[in-house]
């Protein structure tokens, strides 16, 4: 199959871009989908002459391909309201001012396009943060004109960034995740009409994000065919817990109380033979990424694993009809 199986960076900040590639190809990785907030520097991709051919050389030597950024955290700052856990993934300067981070946040992802273009990719994964996010359970009550408003914020936030993706020729695509705007199908259908389709936003396909809230992730697959711009491969396993709801209990990733957990490929209960098949279905040809995240498991052995199982399941639609050759002329 022509896909590569790439590694999501993020997850390995604590290594330098030089470290994670040489542990990348060692666990048989084809490339990498580097993070802005650990391994690409939009500042100096767009000043720093020498820093892309320098970023490329890295990749390079270790027979590495990269097709996409991501700016999870820069995306997450422009349509959130501030609350002090936003002051993590903004410059330490702006801690504790709201307008601050949002103006530095829509400069930052207007300027991530500019370095993906630069840098030569043309897709920016990230989330688009949400103002409405508290109010996703109906009490006290949420109205229908708050929910518009919220969205209407989204579209007013975000059509200016878009305009210089449009620009720069590259395309966003937005992980559907809780804590987003977009968070399961229904939301994802009104983000899209919203912006009357506009093909600048796509989707970053992350299934891990749909299963635990019982939204089916091969059906979503099946309803956004033409939007996904990009696929994180990431597992999420159900447990049957008597104690513990979907909603986490207040307890951290990785607690074995929790109703679910992220957990290795493979591992948990996503459908990634039906993803395939609809990827196929669907003429998906860009990167499968490993975004590992499994805090009950040693790191490297588990993204390695994760890496050998994209593998075996990276298969291509067939040809030809199975019963072709029972037909007679």
């Amino acid at each position: 199959m022509a896909r590569i199986v790439t590694l999501a960076s993020g997850q390995f900040g604590d290594l330098s871009l030089e470290e994670l590639c040489a542990l990348a190809k060692k666990m048989g990785y084809d490339g990498l989908e580097l993070a802005t907030h650990a391994h690409f520097d939009v500042s100096k991709a767009l000043k720093d002459e020498g820093y892309i051919p320098k970023v490329w050389e890295t990749l390079k030597k270790y027979g590495l391909k990269c097709q996409a950024i991501s700016a999870h955290l820069t995306g997450q700052c422009v349509g959130d309201l501030w609350d002090e856990r936003l002051d993590n993934f903004a410059p330490s300067r702006l801690a504790g001012k709201p307008k601050e981070i949002r103006g530095w946040a829509i400069e930052e992802m207007k300027n991530t396009a500019r370095a993906a273009k630069k840098f030569g990719v043309k897709v920016v994964n990230g989330f688009t943060g949400s103002p409405i996010w508290a109010r996703w359970y109906s009490y006290p009550q949420t109205s229908e004109e708050m929910i518009e408003a919220g969205f209407q914020t989204i579209y007013d936030l975000w059509t200016p960034i878009f305009d210089v993706f449009d620009e720069c020729k590259v395309k966003f695509a937005l992980e559907v995740h809780p804590s987003e705007i977009a968070f399961d199908y229904y939301t994802t259908k009104r983000l899209l009409e919203k912006f009357k389709y506009r093909k600048t936003l796509g989707l970053n396909f992350d299934p891990s994000h749909l299963v635990w809230q019982g939204v089916s992730e091969t059906v979503f697959v099946r309803k956004f065919a033409k939007q996904i711009y990009h696929v994180h491969m990431k597992d999420v396993k159900l447990f049957k817990n008597e104690l513990g709801g979907i909603l986490g209990s207040f307890l951290p990733f990785g607690d074995t109380k929790r109703a679910w957990n992220f957990v290795s490929l493979g591992h948990g209960n996503v459908d990634f033979d039906g993803i395939i098949r609809e990827l196929n279905a669907a003429g998906y040809t860009g990167p499968l990424s490993v975004e590992w995240e499994d805090t009950g498991m040693n790191r490297e052995a588990g993204a390695a694993e994760s890496c050998e199982y994209v593998r075996r399941i990276n298969f291509s639609a067939s040809t030809v009809a199975f019963d072709s050759a029972l037909k007679r002329d």
